[in-house]
């Protein structure tokens, strides 16, 4: 029986309305609007796509947003110079540094001058740390969509082995401390693997929900799943296709195919999990704009 497609539009769309009513009530009680900053450096057209369709995603919400577009030469010093009048703008609650930075700059000393209760992303070590012991953070926004979308998809982890192919900052390791938590729609027994696993289909074939997040166009076969299996493909990858009128197509990291037919449920790419990304950026956002604006309201 062919696998139950988890449409990540469809859920993404559900989220970003909630948050829409949440924000409306926020600027009926406070005048408040959420405030997002993002800050582009150089002419990485992937980059450009992603922000500008983050930006497209404030405007449906009514947040306020501002994208400053810096040349690639820019110095490490006038970046983190460009943050720190961020950092200290009341009208921006979130930002949001595009990543891959150019080659000169050190990407964790800028995602380090960002104000911890600013960051949105949740990349910054205070935000990692709180995220690993179990405190109340921003969670990084695709993991969080992740556990979003098994969430609504009525799956829970809870007991499960789940098994993640992949250790990034971004997605692997963050989803891997969200879902081993001791809380709800969470505490699984979680499995890591990575380029030193010698034989990766050995756990992938052990997992109750497989997680794909490691870059590869379609390293994930059929034969590689456990039948009945949840899967969760984040990758974005884009291979030569002269049939399309692009030249090219979008796969995931899993081959969408083979893994229907033997999967309970997967995410399709695109549709899937990004999304989730997007939306739970927005959620991330929402959540800065209350705790800052709790924070005024008990210095005043």
């Amino acid at each position: 029986m062919p696998a139950q497609i988890i449409d990540g539009k469809k859920i993404s769309e559900e989220i970003k309305q909630e948050i829409k009513l949440q924000a409306e009530a926020l600027y009926n009680e406070t005048g408040v609007i959420p405030g997002l900053a993002f800050i582009l450096v150089g002419d990485n057209p992937a980059s450009q796509v992603y922000v500008k369709m983050k930006g497209k995603a404030c405007e449906e919400l009514g947040f306020y947003s501002i994208t400053l577009k810096l040349p690639a030469e820019t110095t490490e010093n006038e970046l983190i110079e460009k943050i720190n009048a961020f950092n200290s703008d009341p009208k921006i609650h979130g930002i949001l540094v595009q990543l891959p930075l150019p080659s000169h700059i050190d990407e964790q000393k800028i995602l380090q001058a960002i104000n911890p209760v600013k960051d949105v992303d949740g990349f910054h070590p205070i935000n990692v740390g709180k995220l690993v012991i179990g405190l109340d953070t921003y969670p990084p926004c695709t993991p969080a969509g992740i556990q979003e979308l098994l969430k609504r998809s009525g799956i829970n982890p809870a007991g499960k082995h789940v098994v993640i192919v992949g250790r990034s900052n971004i997605v692997g390791e963050p989803i891997a401390n969200i879902l081993l938590q001791k809380k709800e729609w969470a505490n699984a027994t979680v499995t890591i693997c990575h380029t030193g696993t010698k034989d990766i289909s050995y756990f992938t074939k052990q997992a109750d929900i497989l997680i794909a997040a490691m870059g590869k166009p379609e390293f994930i076969k059929g034969d590689m799943i456990k039948p009945g299996a949840i899967v969760i493909d984040v990758g974005v990858n884009r291979v030569e296709d002269p049939s399309s009128e692009k030249g090219y197509k979008l796969v995931g990291d899993v081959h969408f195919e083979s893994a229907y037919e033997v999967a309970g449920a997967i995410t399709p790419v695109p549709g899937g999990v990004g999304p989730m990304t997007i939306a739970m950026l927005m959620k991330n956002t929402l959540k800065a704009a209350l705790v800052q604006v709790k924070a005024k309201h008990f210095s005043n």
